[in-house]
């Protein structure tokens, strides 16, 4: 933006045209935007998406709309047919084979009690995923390009790190899951590392799809989504559940002292990681004007709407995994044995066969489960992998690469534990503490970023709205940290051990307090300068 100059003066006598262009650099000054050197580069920072994959929104210019970059078009259910996709997409992850697991034992331990629980702790899902999406459409970079831009290289390399410790564990528990509904499907003919490899070519499935384009792919998962309802919601349906315990279970909090390790499980399955990462640049995949206040609160608006129809999706297919399983299992022998390798075999015992045998409903949509949140897991690496490397790959190459990450410990992992269902719980137990050890390393940064008016602009979060993150923030972190200290209390044995856990808590600890303390003391990157000056600018004409 430029200082106002004598020749300016002699543009008085044109008061519209003065006023438009005030309009315009009040706009500039209020959305974050990349310094002016930044077009010439885009051929050598990541993006996630090119500008030719990215759906065009098409708008038609209406009088209020000319000239008006605070114009938000009236709602229009074509348009959020348009902008529906992503929030799918990201639903995946509260789907997930780890996810389902973590329902049905809260299902057979704690009966109906934990439905209420499980509901607010999608609404605390829902919070972060909208803070996530509102940070990739206000400034048009993902979270893990921000966080390139925004921390000094040491820190930058231990998000990273951190990021794909997470996206590992969660990718082993969803290939193994997919690996199980393959031997459940094959009547055990198939070993598990046949399965785990099978379920590796969804890679190339993935670039398959991806070559036809974005709503190819988000059609492919909303089949997959689609399997999975009609799946457990047949299953819900056989078992018949009594509507009034179901009713008290959502809407009377209800915690024993024996279900508090299934209530935190309920509660630290819903924040992945790696997905916080992934919904931020899934946003990107829609053309939206970034110089038009109203376009940029218009796609706000509409993924907003559609994240909300996406959870309340995977919310009623973990009702229907949980009912199921208190509905059989609650009060049994079975109860605190249960676990997703032989899930199937007790719903066998339990209902049967029949035309369609419950434990190949089972298999089916444990099966979409798994394939679905591998392939998003898939998604989510090369964004991550991209986003804080910078790295500048193709698409088959960077996929490769992400996908050989999980891959390769999985097929070991698959190995070593398919020793009995035992040890396989166990890897489960242990995959849980490793992703919940991540999740302040994508909430920390999230919530700084997107509490900053120089990141965000107008579009900066309140001031109600940021201390309700943080509180929703803490009380996930909170919770994650009892499950470490109950997991660590019951498995660690012997001194060394014991002090090398110690000496590595106290490193944990104290790179989360530098997260929260240098939120406001990050130094200012190239468009933050630029934005700068342009605020300082109009305050200064104002």
């Amino acid at each position: 933006m430029n200082y106002p100059t004598r020749e300016d003066e002699s543009l008085k006598e044109e008061p519209d045209k003065d006023k438009d262009a005030t309009e315009e650099s009040e706009s500039k000054s209020l959305l974050p935007s990349p310094p002016p050197s930044s077009s010439s580069s885009d051929d050598e920072n990541e993006v996630a998406f090119e500008s030719r994959e990215k759906i065009v929104i098409v708008d038609l210019e209406t009088p209020e709309s000319i000239g008006n970059v605070d114009y938000v078009p009236p709602f229009s259910w074509k348009k959020l047919w348009m902008f529906t996709g992503p929030g799918f997409l990201m639903s995946i992850a509260f789907l997930d084979p780890g996810n389902l697991e973590g329902d049905l034992q809260a299902g057979a331990i704690a009966g109906y009690s934990l439905l209420w629980l499980l509901m607010w702790a999608t609404v605390m899902g829902l919070l972060i995923q909208l803070l996530s999406a509102r940070l990739g459409v206000a400034t048009g970079k993902h979270l893990a390009e921000l966080c390139r831009e925004e921390y000094p290289t040491w820190a930058r390399f231990v998000l990273w790190f951190m990021a794909e410790l997470a996206l590992i564990g969660a990718d082993i528990q969803e290939v193994i899951g997919s690996a199980i509904a393959i031997q459940i499907l094959s009547k055990r003919a198939l070993p598990l590392w046949a399965g785990v490899l099978i379920t590796a070519s969804d890679c190339f499935l993935f670039l398959f799809l991806e070559n036809y384009g974005v709503r190819k792919l988000e059609a492919v998962f909303a089949v997959l989504i689609a399997t999975m309802a009609l799946s457990f919601a047949w299953m819900f349906g056989d078992t018949k559940p009594s509507g009034k315990e179901l009713l008290i279970g959502i809407l009377v909090p209800r915690i024993g002292s024996k279900t508090i390790r299934q209530a935190v499980g309920v509660v630290g399955c819903v924040i992945m990681p790696h997905n916080i990462f992934l919904h931020s640049a899934l946003v990107q995949s829609r053309k939206i004007d970034p110089k038009k206040r109203g376009r940029v609160q218009e796609a706000l608006n509409y993924y907003s709407i559609e994240s909300s129809i996406a959870l309340l999706v995977s919310f009623m297919i973990n009702l229907f995994v949980t009912t199921i399983f208190a509905k059989r299992f609650y009060g049994t022998k079975q109860a605190n044995s249960i676990g997703l390798v032989n899930a199937g075999q007790y719903l066998e015992e339990k209902y049967g066969g029949g035309l369609f045998p419950i434990l190949y409903i089972w298999g089916i949509g444990l099966l979409a489960a798994g394939q679905s949140s591998t392939i998003t897991g898939t998604y989510a690496g090369q964004f991550i992998m991209g986003g804080f490397l910078n790295l500048r790959l193709k698409k088959w190459l960077r996929a490769l690469v992400t996908r050989s990450f999980a891959i390769v410990p999985t097929i070991i992992v698959a190995i070593v534990f398919n020793t009995s269902e035992a040890s396989l719980d166990t890897l489960n137990e242990w995959l849980n503490v490793l992703q919940s050890i991540q999740i302040p390393f994508a909430l920390i940064p999230l919530l700084t970023l997107v509490s900053k008016e120089q990141v965000m602009g107008v579009f900066r979060i309140g001031l109600i709205l940021e201390r309700l993150a943080w509180t929703v923030a803490a009380l996930v972190i909170v919770i994650n940290g009892y499950l470490l200290f109950d997991f660590f209390v019951s498995e660690v044995k012997g001194l060394l051990f014991g002090l090398l856990i110690c000496i590595w808590t106290a490193a944990y600890v104290a790179f989360i307090v530098y997260l929260v303390l240098r939120g406001d003391a990050v130094p200012p990157t190239g468009f933050r300068i630029e934005l700068s000056k342009r605020c300082s600018v109009t305050g200064s004409q104002s």
